[in-house]
Order: C-alpha cells, then sequence, then structure tokens
C-alpha cells in the first residue's frame, strides 16, 4: 500500500524527514535528526503456537520485558515472529517494522499494543513502512489511522527489563 496516498486520501498530515537507512535504536539516534514527537521501537511478536501476532510499540530506550508482557496479556510465550511473517502480516522487512504496518493488515490479524507513554504523547515518530525516512505524525492522525483500518489499539503500561 502506498502510505502517502492513504494520508492524502484521509487528509492525514505528517513531516516527513529523509536518511540513511537505519536498522536499530542506536542507528537512529545517531543518523536521524532531532525531531519533535517520541521515538518509538517495535516489536513484531508471536506467541508459541503462531497464532497470535503483536506489534508492540514503545518508547525507543525502553527495553521489553517479554515474560511480563506475556503474563499482562494472558499470553504463552511470545517470542520475535520471522521476517516471513512480519513480511506476511505487515507488509515490512526487519528494519522497517513501525505501528503504520497496520494498514497492510486488511484482515486486522494482528493485535496493537501501545505503550501509555507513546499513546499519551502529542506526536510520535515511525517509519513509513520503509526504515530510510521517519514521519512525524500527531496523537490525532493517529487516532484516524485506526478508525481507517479498523484496528483497536490496546493501552498498556508495557512491562521493562530494568
Amino acid at each position: 500500500m502506498d502510505i502517502y496516498q492513504l494520508f492524502t486520501e484521509h487528509g492525514i498530515t505528517y513531516e516527513r524527514h529523509d536518511h540513511p537507512a537505519v536498522y536499530t535504536v542506536e542507528e537512529s539516534n545517531r543518523l536521524v535528526p532531532p525531531l519533535k514527537g517520541a521515538k518509538t521501537k517495535n516489536l513484531f511478536l508471536r506467541d508459541k503456537k503462531g497464532t497470535q501476532h503483536l506489534l508492540v510499540v514503545v518508547g525507543h530506550e525502553k527495553r521489553v520485558d517479554l515474560k511480563g508482557l506475556s503474563t499482562l496479556l494472558g499470553i504463552n510465550n511470545l517470542s520475535l515472529a520471522s521476517p516471513k511473517r512480519l513480511e506476511e502480516f505487515l507488509g515490512v522487512e526487519p528494519g522497517a517494522v513501525s505501528i503504520l504496518g497496520i494498514v497492510n493488515d486488511s484482515e486486522a490479524r494482528v493485535r496493537c499494543i501501545v505503550d501509555e507513554s507513546i499513546w499519551a504523547s502529542e506526536s510520535i515518530q515511525c517509519h513509513p513502512l520503509v526504515n530510510t525516512s521517519t514521519l512525524v505524525l500527531s496523537h490525532t492522525d493517529l487516532e484516524r489511522l485506526f478508525q481507517i483500518t479498523g484496528h483497536q489499539p490496546e493501552i498498556h503500561n508495557i512491562p521493562s527489563q530494568e
């Protein structure tokens, strides 16, 4: 899906900042200029049986406690999903995982779990399905995106590792 066409069709505004490809938070901190909005880190997870898939969105410095998250959500043995599943469910490659991936999940098979600190932000930074740009989206436009896709964000205080 062309994310920019979707934004235009639905009146979603954004700021776009192009940069070299980034694959980690560390690279992003080095290569992406300072921007407004909360920096995000995204994890695409699956349960042990591979029947549940989660897109988890947290602040870029948070180290997610997968066992704690499993307990919080009542799901057994969460782990990172494979690149193949990432492509199948969100239409992106490793390094480009983003909350915007929900636009490619037309069957709403992926649960979107958002840390309450990110949800409370006035705006967020996210990749537009590629890791060579960062967009700044307002909270209002993020909510509109969820309405468009039919996804319901699940807001939690996501457990972190110390």
